[in-house]
This record gives structure tokens, sequence and C-alpha cells, in this order.
């Protein structure tokens, strides 16, 4: 990030200003942060934490160079908090399942609508004026550009420091891309599905090192779907291992529920798309044959 790592000039060490903020979440992202226990304190001495929400009532900074976000996004307001971040801030970075899939606030969107459960929680579904004015929860991602994501519910306090580290000092690594079962595997870990158990370790993005399978606990999906997911493949792996498919696509709506719903929508699309096409070819069928029917 252009400006923002530790530069000495001069004699003088100028340390990345960051500020950190938090939307719709529980804050327990923010919370792992101190959680980083003998790292924290060398952390602080290569930033200049000018901002954090959950720990002073200050206004925010005019200026800063990082801006480090927890949370979704679910009202207008959020929404321009989160333009106003990303035009002042040389990075940005998305931490938790909140801010990088739309985690659990995510769930207020699909097939129900946000507007019904709105109705379900308050009285005639009437929001109050605190609420805003709001929108479907979604990820910071489909609202501005991400510089690094920082995933989970709640983020690994190390990788959260790993991340930073690779941001203020320069790295090239991409981001990993391939499903948890590889992780698995080289873990040596049972597969849930043999014991006929729902596990997401399928469709969801590895890089946590599988941590809540070598616990014992199946895998819930928290670091979101795989760029690589198969998740018919998954749905037939259900079937053939006696795992109910119904609860298996309710399992994903937990931290998935927006991108099933981008997904869903762009089928609908494409259907109406093939439909239409479909009846623009049948038209122009049917007008060659009347036309080859006059000539005739």
């Amino acid at each position: 990030m252009a400006g923002a790592g530790i530069i000495n000039t001069n004699q003088v060490v100028y340390r990345p200003r960051v500020v950190v903020v938090g939307l719709a979440s529980c804050f327990g992202c923010q919370l792992q942060i101190t959680n980083i226990e003998s790292h924290l304190m060398e952390l602080l001495g290569q930033i200049d934490l000018t901002y954090w929400q959950l720990a002073s009532s200050d206004p925010m900074p005019q200026y800063f160079d990082v801006a480090i976000i927890e949370g979704a996004v679910t009202t207008q307001e959020s929404v321009e908090t989160v333009r106003t971040l990303r035009r002042k801030a040389d990075t940005l970075i998305a931490i938790g399942a909140c801010a990088t899939t739309g985690g659990i606030p995510g769930m207020a969107g699909g097939s129900l609508g946000l507007a019904d459960r709105a109705a379900e929680v308050y009285e005639k579904g009437s929001l109050p004026e605190a609420c805003g004015e709001m929108c479907v929860p979604r990820p910071i991602s489909s609202v501005v550009k991400v510089d690094a994501e920082v995933r989970c519910c709640p983020i690994d306090s190390y990788d959260f420091v790993k991340t930073l580290h690779r941001l203020v000092y320069g790295s090239n690594r991409a981001q990993l891309t391939s499903t948890l079962c590889g992780e698995c595997k080289r873990n040596e870990t049972t597969c849930f599905y043999a014991e006929g158990t729902l596990c997401l370790g399928l469709i969801t993005r590895s890089g946590c090192g599988a941590r809540c399978v070598n616990l014992g606990r199946p895998c819930n999906g928290c670091a979101g779907l795989s760029p690589d997911a198969n998740v018919d493949s998954a749905r037939d792996a259900c079937v053939r291992y006696g795992v109910s498919v119904e609860r298996f696509d309710k399992a994903l709506e937990m931290f998935n529920q927006f991108e099933l719903d981008a997904v869903l929508e762009q089928e609908q699309a494409q259907k109406a798309q093939d439909k239409d096409e479909a009846t623009t070819n049948q038209a122009s069928s049917e007008a060659d044959a009347s036309d080859t029917g006059s000539r005739g």
C-alpha cells in the first residue's frame, strides 16, 4: 500500500495511521485483536492507532492510512461510512465473517425478505428511528474495493497480525481459494461424512487450518464459500452419505446468504435471458416458415 508502510525519513519514523471501525456485528472480532497478548504491544509499536470505535467515543480523525472494518453493511448510513473510509484510506481491511460475507446479519435477506423479517421483530413492522434506512445486509466488498480480508467467526488473532504485517511491509501473497477438505486431508482427520454427519468443509474457503474439525466439530462455513466450491457436487455427496440435503442448504444460509441470493439472482436472470432468446428464435423460425410458404 503506497505511503502506509513504516518509513524512515531523516531519522523520523513514520508509522501508518490506523482506524478500527465497527458496523453491524457483535464486536467479537475486535475483541479478538486484544487477545494477541504477547504480540499486542509489539503490533501497536508498529502502527499509529489513531481511532478504535470499541475503545473510545472520540470522533474519527480526518486523515489516516489504514481502515479496518468489522461488521456487515445494513443501512444507507453504513454504506456512506464505508465509502468515506475507502476514499480516505490507502488500504482497507475487512475482518470477520460479517464484514467478508455478510455473516449472521446476512441471514436477514433470503427468500423471506428484509421487510418481512423486520415485521417479525418490530411491532406492526415499524422500525425504530435508530435503525435508519435499512438495506439488505451485505459484505464490505459489495460496496467498495477491499484490499485484504481476515475471515472466520471470530477471526484468528494471529491471522489478523500476519495480514496487517503483509500490508504494512508489502507482500504479494495470494489469498487461498481452495476448499477446506484439503486441509483436513493434510491434518489426517476423519471425514464427518463417513459418520453421516453434516460438515460444510466441502464448499468452505480454506485458510483456517481446519481448527474446528481438529477439535472434533464439523465446519459451519464461517470462512465463506470457496471460489472453487461445487455446491451441486456437495449436495450429491450429502445424498451418497445419507446426510439431509435440506439441512445442508439451511446450514449454508448462516454465513453465505448474501452470496446465495446473488447466485440465485444470476440464475434467474440467465433463465429469463434464455427464455427471451428462445422466444425470439421461435418467432424468427415461424417468420421464415411463413415466408417460405408464401413463396411456394
